[in-house]
């Protein structure tokens, strides 16, 4: 990605992702999400079968894939179509957002970078002032949101 899209990027996919925040909290059924709707929707593992084209037992295979979550995506899909549903799968941040997450990453990297040199300069009796040690925390928090490395990752 060009570095001079990335805050743009960042924040398109964002706008798109912040309707999803509200599901945050969702929590998956017990027993899945196919057999609880299966089961409220008052439909048997055989009828489900035939509106997938396989067996009640590879109907009750699948919802126990769910449960335990080795189910695959695409059998999710499917399963959702013959439910008359549709699947949405995404990602939410646990922050507010992408940008915040990336920016409370950044923080926490250039606070460690920070901290070491602090520690060498305060061993050569140099030592920066709490004011000048959090405003070269922010100047390298900004860098890195500006640069974003991989090694924000690491």
């Amino acid at each position: 990605m060009d570095k001079k899209n990335n805050k743009l990027v960042i924040q398109q996919l964002d706008k798109k992702i912040q309707i999803l925040q509200p599901l945050k909290g969702l929590v998956q059924p017990p027993e899945g999400w196919i057999a609880t709707i299966r089961k409220t929707l008052n439909m048997s593992l055989r009828q489900l079968g035939n509106r997938m084209s396989i067996t009640p037992q590879s109907i009750r295979d699948m919802e126990l894939r769910e449960k335990e979550g080795t189910v695959s995506i695409n059998t999710l899909r499917q399963a959702a179509d013959c439910l008359e549903m549709k699947l949405i799968y995404a990602f939410v941040p646990k922050d507010e957002s992408l940008e915040k997450m990336i920016e409370r990453r950044a923080r926490k990297i250039a606070i460690g970078i920070i901290q070491r040199t602090s520690l060498t300069m305060k061993l050569e009796d140099q030592e920066n002032s709490k004011e000048r040690l959090n405003e070269a925390a922010k100047e390298m928090t900004e860098q890195l949101l500006r640069e974003l490395p991989k090694s924000l990752w690491d």
